[in-house]
């Protein structure tokens, strides 16, 4: 029994000891840089940039993002329930159908906020 739990405690050390080696071994044979200013310049195209290079983006795209994300998750979430559907029974059919029921109030919550207006 012993065994088992020695063989645990010993996997995370032997994925750290392999991670921290192979990051060295990339550090060691990795190409050096060289700093000329060409290559400290920002590539845009070839173009040199006139003006200011940092352009603040608006707060609404990364909301718009981020409620597309949370509700791709999420759909992904009911993929596995609908291929075992036939096997899961009615409990699982209406703990679906909450879950369904949660997104769409989320979804109307945003709807309301404007987070899904694209200005």
């Amino acid at each position: 029994m012993y065994q088992d739990y020695l063989t645990l405690a010993i996997y995370p050390l032997v994925v750290i000891g392999f991670t921290a080696f192979m990051l060295a071994l990339a550090w060691v044979l990795r190409a050096k840089p060289q700093k000329t200013p060409q290559k400290q310049s920002p590539y845009e195209c070839g173009v040199p940039t006139r003006g200011e290079t940092w352009v603040r983006f608006r707060v609404a795209y990364y909301l718009y993002a981020l409620v597309f994300v949370v509700f791709d998750v999420e759909t992904i979430f009911l993929y596995p329930w609908a291929v075992a559907l036939n096997q899961l029974g009615l409990f699982a059919y209406i703990e679906a159908i909450i879950f369904i029921l949660i997104l769409l109030v989320g979804l109307g919550y945003a709807w309301k906020e404007g987070a899904l207006e694209w200005k």
